[in-house]
């Protein structure tokens, strides 16, 4: 990879976390669908790679590392010149591995308010790229005050997500999620979840998810997570079906 391709120099790039279950990729089907429709969005081409190649090799690079159970983040590059900086006329593009263990997760999962927006009309909306610093940025500021995520909303006041993940809530028994016209990512675990419960998708503001009788993040990342504290507010968790969905280790 050259230090002025577009992947270095912009972040041009999609990549997908997935989780791994016995040596083998979770919802494998969901993450390459969702690689293949963001890589045609930001001009990644994936026209050399096959799904059943990519997938072996992603089962072999698991294998490698001796993980049975964990997280594995598959990412596509755009290695090619960039043409303010250019080197070449060739299309190259780069996959990559990372293997390891789960997220650990807190007993107490404190979730605040972000104050960075999500902008819905972006180009990027929805689409996991490599383009992720204001994600992270968002989530170290989170930490810094001691939350363990922060909910962010976009330029109209509405719940988007969590900064790696979506959001759902329980409100008189009625499970939600934010529509995707807010502008959040159409994860592979909130997927997951709504073809299995019966959810609806809304768009509300961050002071109507103060009513919420809980929260529920999810991301292949963290697996479904209950919410304990949400911007000071202890939420009643509920054995509710969502927890439920997620395979536990074996």
């Amino acid at each position: 990879m050259h230090n002025n391709s577009r992947s270095i120099l912009y972040g041009c790039g999609v990549f997908s976390t997935i989780r791994v279950m016995n040596g083998e990729p979770f919802l494998w089907e969901k993450h390459w669908r969702r690689l293949l429709n963001n890589a045609k969005t930001v001009g990644v081409n994936l026209a050399k790679f096959r799904e059943d190649d990519t997938r072996q090799q992603l089962k072999e690079a698991i294998a490698t590392e001796g993980i049975s159970d964990g997280r594995a983040r598959i990412t596509f590059t755009d290695d090619s010149s960039s043409e303010l900086w250019p080197y070449g006329d060739e299309e190259q593009t780069g996959l990559s591995f990372l293997i390891g263990a789960l997220r650990p997760i807190p007993e107490n999962f404190r979730l605040t308010v972000s104050p960075y927006i999500i902008n819905s009309r972006s180009p990027l909306t929805g689409i996991k790229s490599c383009n992720y610093l204001d994600k992270i940025l968002a989530l170290d500021e989170a930490k810094a005050l001691g939350f363990d995520e922060a909910i962010q909303v976009n330029e109209r006041g509405k719940v988007t997500s969590a900064t790696m993940a979506n959001v759902f809530w329980l409100k008189d028994k009625i499970l939600y999620t934010p529509s995707l016209k807010t502008g959040c990512l159409p994860g592979t675990t909130r997927e997951f979840v709504m073809e299995n419960l019966a959810c609806r998708e809304v768009e509300l503001t961050k002071d109507e998810l103060n009513s919420a009788d809980a929260i529920f993040l999810t991301s292949a990342g963290l697996g479904i997570v209950a919410v304990n504290e949400f911007e000071g507010k202890n939420l009643l968790i509920r054995d509710h079906p969502i927890l439920a969905l997620w395979p536990e280790l074996h």
